[in-house]
């Protein structure tokens, strides 16, 4: 008998066990991106595409539908994973949105939040069959301005200003990479430097445990443990852009000190 009282073998059986019920839940959530999309979505996209002249509010908003479903799925499968949103979140319209960057969920997060949004994409995406042709009609940006997506970025920049003052957000991840030990990282620029020519608000999120459900460097989430997945609104910034508008420095300054503080 092991000094926990139970035979030898359970452990390994248990761990089988574990690992099997971790593979079901995410297989079955793996297999909406594919199943869901073929079956349920990618006739309207292409509707949308044919029919539409614009397209790209019809695409954000299918998108945000997409995983919403997505995040449905996962509580479904995973039940133990419990999802806690900032009630405030649903009314934040027209703002820069920054959040820091845990998992790879946290994009399809935050699109599930956001119904009329834009946000920053690596630039080898752009140049995937399908995939990247939905995140150009997105509107979506690449990440960077050079090269041949360098006329797509142009293009968004030069109507991000009037996409927010439509109501639209876009989100960025300024560390620009996943936090492997849950800290905040060094920020970029760029979302401060866009809010600042745009002259839009800034909201501050903080994403918590996405990474408990799944972990970089992992396959298989993590849907035995018990975990609250969060999201919140740290810091609202409205900087007064006519009279005293702030550097790209001191927003990303003032940004760094919410994160400080409320960790």
């Amino acid at each position: 008998m092991s000094s926990s009282g139970q035979s030898p073998g359970h452990r390994p059986s248990g761990l089988l066990a574990d690992r099997i019920l971790d593979c079901s839940a995410t297989m079955a959530c793996w297999a909406w991106f594919t199943l869901g999309f073929i079956l349920f979505f990618s006739w309207r996209y292409l509707a949308y595409a044919l029919f539409v002249k614009n397209p790209e509010i019809q695409f954000q908003r299918l998108n945000s539908l997409f995983y919403r479903i997505f995040f449905r799925v996962v509580s479904v499968t995973a039940p133990r994973q419990k999802i806690e949103i900032d009630e405030r979140i649903a009314a934040i319209k027209s703002s820069v949105i920054v959040c820091n960057h845990l998992s790879y969920l946290d994009p399809l997060l935050l699109i599930a939040l956001f119904p009329r949004h834009k946000t920053i994409v690596k630039t080898r995406f752009f140049g995937t069959p399908i995939f990247g042709w939905m995140i150009t009609k997105s509107g979506y940006l690449p990440a960077t301005g050079e090269g041949r997506f360098s006329g797509l970025m142009i293009a968004q920049m030069d109507t991000m200003a009037q996409y927010l003052k439509d109501g639209g957000n876009l989100f960025i991840f300024p560390e620009g990479t996943r936090s492997r030990d849950g800290k905040i990282g060094e920020l970029n620029k760029g979302a401060f430097k866009i809010a600042r020519m745009c002259s839009a608000p800034l909201y501050v999120l903080q994403l918590r445990n996405t990474d408990n459900l799944f972990t970089p460097g992992k396959f298989l989430f993590n849907t035995r443990v018990h975990n609250t997945i969060g999201v919140k609104i740290i810091e609202h910034i409205e900087p007064d852009y006519q009279k005293n508008p702030p550097s790209s420095a001191e927003l990303l300054q003032q940004v760094q000190r919410a994160y400080i503080k409320a960790q």
